[in-house]
């Protein structure tokens, strides 16, 4: 029970050195911070983060060393420096419009472009779809194929030629501007 009116009384003692703090050096803060800045909106959120680091650290204020209102506009400089700098190590944010294409592409054009792939691999003979499957998806050399798969090497390479041909067959017609003249 000792214990909670302690810590009671320490949270109490906490906000009012935040409350005298801001009452004697906010309006000081939040002129340096803005003029730092140019955007109050931002100056008050490193005001508000300054009052926290002091609220943090409560034997700074109090050590003896130079005065408490310098301390404070320390840490806001040195917040607005980070703010400053970690703006312009991200690249500038730019809203999209119509007009601009997003950088990344969407996950879902990859996601129907194999579906596309796989339904023309369906449409292949066994023998033609499992060769391209050992040289193309698993990197296998024509040598390594033939092995894995018991037939001889110019087999593979007859079969993956038509294999190849049957699914550029496949897409032709899915191409802008066929069969147009």
């Amino acid at each position: 029970m000792a214990g909670l009116r302690t810590r009671h009384r320490q949270q109490v003692a906490d906000e009012a050195l935040v409350r005298s703090l801001f009452e004697e050096h906010g309006k000081a803060m939040l002129a340096y911070a803005t003029r730092l800045l140019g955007d109050r909106a931002a100056a008050e959120d490193v005001v508000q983060e300054a009052l926290l680091r002091a609220w943090r650290h409560p034997d700074s204020l109090v050590n003896g060393k130079g005065s408490v209102r310098g301390w404070l506009l320390t840490v806001v400089r040195n917040l607005v420096t980070d703010k400053v700098r970690a703006r312009a190590a991200r690249p500038t944010e730019v809203a999209e419009t119509p007009t601009t294409v997003a950088v990344d592409g969407d996950h879902a054009d990859r996601v129907v472009d194999t579906m596309v792939v796989m339904a023309a691999l369906d449409n292949l003979s066994p023998e033609h779809r499992e060769v391209l499957e050992h040289v193309y998806l698993h990197g296998r050399s024509v040598g390594e194929t033939a092995e894995a798969l018991g037939i001889p090497p110019g087999t593979v390479k007859s079969r993956s030629y038509y294999g190849l041909r049957a699914l550029r067959e496949h897409f032709q017609p899915h191409q802008f501007g066929a069969g147009v003249a």
